[in-house]
Order: structure tokens, then C-alpha cells, then sequence
């Protein structure tokens, strides 16, 4: 038993040794890369422009891979996306025959151990300038080097805000080399449209297209010329959050607006309400001027909107306080001109189909009242002086000229007899005194009747102040939402 145990021990070990001193060292596919890579390194100088002749320029293919639109930021005006940028040339140091390294087609590199064009946007807002992140450099067998750098990019963008929220935005992105001019490096356009297959959608704005173009631009300072890529973002923001968040509620407030003059004077709430929808306005106003850039340049269609509306609200105040001045105008210190009472109390009413409720009410009564004077002042005549004064009845007239001179004389007894009760000075009394409540009742019904008309001139400027604001604030609404670019995105 000690003896097998040792053979195959014996064995293992030999088995062992064969496996060590026979397989290679490293695989034959590591062995032909590592010697490319030595020998493509040896005499390569990174700072070198790789051309085989060095008159003709470099052509650099360009190109965009839009993955995502991170934000844009209104208040800086900047926009941050993230992007793959995709660079192509030919490397004429950086070739080799792939039969003679074991087939490789392509290997990857380092950057820092290569040329590299240095590749900068021209409108960057980011500190740091270059925001991409060094990846290896696929190098093909002909030379042909593939770099493909991702990068967060924050860039300068102008925003138009002149019909926020229904506005379209264009944003440059412009990429060029940073030192060689066009003689050195030519750009090339990969695609005259960006890649973007892999495009995340954005929550605010829609991708309209992104567009590149090849510049050749000569400045002042330089006669060579130079070359860039400029890449065109055209994205529409899409309206619904500022429809429900901004545009609803300030129509829903000035239509309030409008609620105040059909509130009755007497409630004394109809100026409270102007005052707080006009606060409420200015709330609006406030996160309006948050979100926007602060310029001059022009000024948004939801600003001009908001604006009218608060004209309009400042302005129902004012005329909020003149109906209510006119309300509570009296006889006593105010009297009504002609002018106004032609304009308030004939002509507005006769357009506006109003009428006033009291006053066939008030004729009638006048009317029956006339008729009643005339039927006693009829009965009063037929009546003796001293008779009309005590409220006595005189039934000699009455009589038929044929009645007894007793009965006459009987009823002249009985006249005197009251006369002489009742003296001169007390019937001077009771005449003052019904004279004065005459003129004070006649006062008191002409105050009634200036005050009733101060009131329907009241009520007829509210109905004009109604017509008026509704007119003005549906044609304010329907011009500033139809004149916009498009409404729904």
C-alpha cells in the first residue's frame, strides 16, 4: 500500500514539472500586442502632427452623440447636456501590417501616449473648460484612430423669452481646435445631424433637431483660417406645468376680478376683493420674475399678460372707489350735474336696457296724490274760511235757497260759537305748523330722489365698469394666447 501511495506521488510531481517547463509564458495574442505596442511607442513623439507630409492638413471627422438634456437654466442662461463626442483621423505613425502580429486589427491606447487634437467648445460656461473624460483611443491597423470622450457641458445660451412659455429655443454649441488653424487641421462633419438614438427625453422641453455646421471663419487678428463645428439644439418648451401653474390661475384671478362689480355696493366687501386679487396678482407676478432672466431686451407674452391684468384689477379699484363715492352721495353735499345726469341716468341706461323699479311705483303715487289734492282743494272751496281752518263742515251751502232762515240762522250760532273758542294767534300756529311738515316732507322726498339717482348712476357705472373689464380681459387672454407660436407642445 506504501508502495502504490509513493508511485503516484511519484507521478503527480512528474506530471507536474511537464505542465510548468512546456506551456509558454503569456498567450501568443499578448505576446504579438505587447510587441506592437513597443514598437508603434518607440519612436513616437506625442507632440508631433502626424501627416506624412506636413504642407497638407490633418482631416479630423467630427461629430455628436446626444444622450441626455440635463437643464436650462433661464436665470445664467446656460444650458448642461450630456454628450459623446466623436473624433476620427488618420494616424500615418500608427500603422501596421496585422499579419505579421498575429492578425490584430486594432488595439486600444492610452490618450496621453498619442496625439490627440485638442478639441475645445468655444461658448463652454464650465470652469474647467474641456469637460470631457479621457477614454482609450481605438487604433485600427490603417491608422485610423477612433476617440470617443463622454462629457457633462455646461455652454452659454442666449434664451429668448419673449413668448414664455410657448417659445422655441436655439442653442449653439461650437466646438474648433484650440491652437492649429485650418491649414493644420481640417474638421470635418461626421453627420450633419447628431446622434440621437440613445436620447433621454426631457420632462420641460422637446427635441426639435440638432443640427451641425462646418464654419470657415478669417479674424481680424490672424490672415490663416480656421475651422469649426457649430452644433444647432432647437428645443420647444413644453406648456403644460406653466399653463396649470401660471396661465389658469392668473385667468381664474382677473375673471374675480369681474365678480366685484356685480357685488352690491351695501355688502362692503366690493373694494376688500379688488385690493386682494390685485395682491394676488403680484404673487404671481413675483415667482413670474424668479423664473426669467433678468434683461431688458424684450419682455415675455405671459409678462404683458400679467401686466394688463394687473392694470386692469389697479384700474377696477379706482372705479370700485368712484361707484362707491357715488353710492353714498346725498343731497346735503353733493348735487348731481346736468351732465351726468343726461350720461347716467338716460342715455347708458336706454343702451344698456336698465330701468328703474321705483319710478312708475313713485308716479302713480304722485299721481294719485295729485288727485287727491285737486278733490279736496274742490271740496275745501265749497267750504267757508273759517270752516276750512277748524275742519268743520258748512252745511248751509248745501241747502236749497228755499230752506228756512231758522236752520240758517241755527248753523251761524254755531259757527260763532266755535270761533269764539279758538283765537287768532293759535290758528296762526296750526297754520305754521302744517306748513312746515308740508315743506319738510317735500324736503325730504326731493333728498330721497337725488339720493335714488346718485344710486342708479352707481349701478349703471358698475354695469359699464362689467361690460367693459369682461370685454377687455377676454381680448387680452385671446390675443396673447393666439398670437403665440403654438400653444400646446
Amino acid at each position: 500500500m506504501l508502495v502504490k501511495m509513493t508511485m503516484w506521488m511519484d507521478s503527480s510531481v512528474v506530471l507536474l514539472l511537464l505542465i510548468l517547463f512546456c506551456h509558454p509564458q503569456g498567450s501568443a495574442q499578448g505576446r504579438h500586442e505587447r510587441r506592437l505596442l513597443n514598437q508603434l511607442l518607440k519612436n513616437y513623439n506625442a507632440m508631433e502632427r502626424p501627416v506624412a507630409n506636413e504642407s497638407e492638413p490633418l482631416i479630423l471627422s467630427f461629430g455628436l452623440t446626444l444622450q441626455q438634456l440635463i437643464d436650462v437654466d433661464e436665470k445664467n442662461q446656460q444650458i448642461i447636456t450630456n454628450i459623446w463626442l466623436t473624433l476620427e483621423w488618420i494616424d500615418s505613425n500608427l500603422s501596421w501590417n496585422s499579419s505579421q502580429y498575429g492578425g490584430i486589427k486594432d488595439i486600444r491606447m492610452n490618450p496621453k501616449f498619442l496625439w490627440k487634437p485638442d478639441i475645445l467648445m468655444y461658448n463652454s460656461a464650465d470652469e474647467r473648460i474641456d469637460s470631457t473624460i479621457p477614454t482609450n483611443v481605438v487604433v485600427q491597423h490603417n491608422g485610423t484612430c477612433t476617440y470617443i470622450p463622454p462629457g457633462i457641458f455646461k455652454s452659454t445660451c442666449k434664451i429668448d423669452i419673449m413668448w414664455f412659455p410657448f417659445d422655441d429655443q436655439q442653442c449653439i454649441m461650437k466646438f474648433g481646435s484650440w491652437t492649429y488653424d485650418g491649414r493644420a487641421l481640417d474638421l470635418r462633419l461626421y453627420s450633419e445631424e447628431a446622434d440621437m438614438s440613445a436620447y433621454i427625453d426631457n420632462g420641460e422641453w422637446i427635441l426639435l433637431g440638432f443640427r451641425g455646421k462646418r464654419n470657415v471663419i478669417f479674424y481680424t487678428c490672424c490672415p490663416e483660417p480656421y475651422v469649426d463645428i457649430t452644433f444647432t439644439l432647437h428645443i420647444r418648451r413644453r406648456t403644460l406645468y406653466h399653463g396649470f401653474n401660471l396661465i389658469i390661475p392668473c385667468v381664474l384671478i382677473s375673471s374675480m376680478a369681474l365678480l366685484g362689480f356685480a357685488l352690491p355696493p351695501d355688502s362692503g366687501e366690493k373694494l376688500t376683493l379688488g385690493v386682494t386679487i390685485l395682491l394676488s396678482l403680484t404673487v404671481f407676478m413675483l415667482q413670474l420674475a424668479q423664473t426669467l432672466p433678468p434683461t431688458s431686451d424684450a419682455v415675455s407674452i405671459i409678462g404683458t399678460y400679467f401686466a394688463c391684468t394687473m392694470i386692469m384689477v389697479a384700474f377696477s379699484v379706482v372705479m370700485t372707489v368712484v361707484v362707491l363715492n357715488y353710492h353714498h352721495r346725498n343731497s346735503d353735499t353733493h348735487e348731481m350735474p346736468q351732465c351726468i345726469k343726461t350720461l347716467f341716468l338716460k342715455w347708458l341706461p336706454f343702451f344698456l336696457r336698465m330701468k328703474r323699479r321705483g319710478r312708475k311705483t313713485n308716479s302713480r303715487h304722485v299721481f294719485f296724490k295729485n288727485k287727491m289734492k285737486e278733490l279736496d282743494r274742490k271740496e275745501r272751496s265749497s267750504r267757508s274760511l273759517i270752516a276750512n281752518v277748524l275742519d268743520i263742515d258748512d252745511d248751509f251751502r248745501s241747502h236749497n235757497s228755499t230752506t228756512s232762515y231758522l236752520s240758517v240762522r241755527t248753523n251761524e250760532e254755531t259757527v260763532n260759537s266755535h270761533v269764539c273758542g279758538v283765537t287768532q294767534k293759535e290758528i296762526s300756529t296750526i297754520i305754521r305748523e302744517l306748513r312746515f311738515i308740508t315743506n319738510r316732507l317735500k324736503t325730504e322726498d326731493e333728498a330721497t330722489v337725488i339720493i335714488n339717482e346718485w344710486k342708479f348712476a352707481a349701478m349703471v357705472m358698475d354695469r359699464v365698469c362689467l361690460i367693459l373689464f369682461t370685454l377687455f380681459t377676454l381680448l387680452s387672454t385671446f390675443a396673447c394666447l393666439f398670437t403665440a407660436p403654438h400653444l400646446v407642445a
